[in-house]
């Protein structure tokens, strides 16, 4: 079985329902607590067991490839302040992965992504990402289902179940197999009576050559936008394999709207042992 290595992580959103904040800062780099969005998903997967992240960016994007380069004027402070502990947490940032970047080109949409960096994933298997979508558990779910890849060879996606009044929001996967978690397909937003499941799916994938060969032939889906579900709908009907992968002791998180941002960041907040009776205090007093 050959071992996943790579990375693609989807950073080139805008972040328009974060606005104002993402005028001048793209949405990946808010923090939670005291670090970035990106950070905590890059941590995900370098525990995963991940060598390289090509990040697929746009123009605006620059403090996501500076926060994971060396800044020597901030090292050589720390180092001369002899805060040895902050300046090793500083150092690792840009030494856990080899960092790639790649400008987006293309049509809107999340499968684009993935094209403009197949040249760098060629012939191998990768996990896909997004940029904006946390998952805390108590083992990286990106080790979860490197682990799983590695046993059995099927490509996959992440998904969490929801409750009924909330599928009309995601995509819900439908079942062939309910014991090994084998996709029909994925139904985008349905209605609660016409759901094939609870199960939403989410920014995690195991992918390889053949989805994007797939999705190179994949026409232009709603908005007009290259969706990399529909690449993976056309890959189960041709006969290809592509199984569901639950979080195990954990939750996905996403962070892409004010509420949903605030839960994150308490939810992290909250396993912060110099931080958290403060805020059970302090939500206590609202």
């Amino acid at each position: 079985m050959q071992k996943v290595r790579k990375a693609i992580i989807a950073v080139a959103g805008s972040g328009t329902r974060l606005l104002p904040v993402t005028k001048a800062m793209p949405k990946e780099m808010l923090p939670i607590v005291d670090k970035p969005i990106i950070q905590l998903v890059v941590e995900e997967l370098v525990a995963g067991g991940i060598e390289d992240i090509i990040l697929v960016t746009k123009w605006d994007k620059k403090p996501l490839e500076d926060h994971f380069d060396h800044s020597w004027a901030l090292e050589s402070d720390l180092a001369a302040a002899g805060k040895k502990e902050k300046l090793a947490e500083i150092k690792k940032i840009s030494e856990m992965a080899n960092f790639i970047y790649v400008r987006q080109k293309g049509p809107y949409g999340n499968g684009t992504p993935v094209l403009s960096a197949s040249s760098l994933v060629k012939d191998e298997p990768f996990m896909y990402v997004w940029g904006d979508d946390l998952v805390k558990s108590k083992v990286s779910f990106a080790k979860q289902m490197l682990d799983d890849y590695h046993k059995t060879g099927h490509l996959m996606i992440g998904v969490q179940k929801v409750s009924k009044n909330q599928v009309d929001r995601y995509g819900i996967v439908s079942l062939k197999d309910k014991k090994t978690m084998q996709l029909n397909g994925i139904v985008e937003k349905p209605n609660s009576q016409e759901a094939p499941s609870q199960l939403a799916d989410f920014g995690r994938m195991i992918l390889n050559q053949d989805i994007i060969d797939v999705l190179k032939k994949t026409a232009l889906g709603k908005g007009n936008e290259l969706w990399i579900v529909d690449a993976i709908r056309d890959y189960i009907k041709a006969g290809g394999e592509f199984y569901a992968k639950e979080i195990k002791d954990g939750e996905w998180l996403t962070t892409g709207d004010p509420w949903n941002y605030l839960r994150a960041t308490l939810e992290y907040a909250q396993d912060r042992k110099d931080i958290r009776e403060q805020l059970k205090r302090y939500l206590k007093s609202l």
